[in-house]
């Protein structure tokens, strides 16, 4: 079993996610706090998941999950609020981006799919 760095990163993406209404500044918006949190709680999980034991799907998951958190401003109508919007969208291509490299590393969660 081989741990990637990528799952590492993931994770504190996940939790920085979770924090960020507080931090940023919009935990009084509803909608863009449920669902960083939400998905900061997913994103985290999966990741860790990842630490243990990585597989491709757990990368996949970690991308859809990215790809909800793209959209998630347009979807609950909280695009206005631009500190959660840009936010969202950061970490959102950071998650995403962890997560295809994740699958693209030769050796990497490809070994654990089979």
């Amino acid at each position: 079993m081989k741990q990637r760095w990528q799952d590492w990163a993931g994770l504190v993406l996940g939790v920085l996610l979770f924090i960020s209404p507080w931090v940023i500044g919009y935990s009084a918006v509803s909608a863009a706090a449920g669902t960083a949190w939400v998905l900061g709680v997913a994103t985290t999980v999966f990741f860790a998941i990842a630490l243990g034991k990585p597989q491709q799907w757990e990368e996949w998951v970690n991308l859809v999950l990215a790809i909800l958190l793209l959209i998630a401003p347009f979807v609950f109508g909280f695009v206005a609020v631009s500190g959660a919007a840009w936010t969202h969208w950061i970490l959102a291509i950071l998650i995403g981006g962890d997560a295809i490299w994740a699958l693209a590393e030769p050796g990497g969660s490809a070994q654990g799919a089979a």
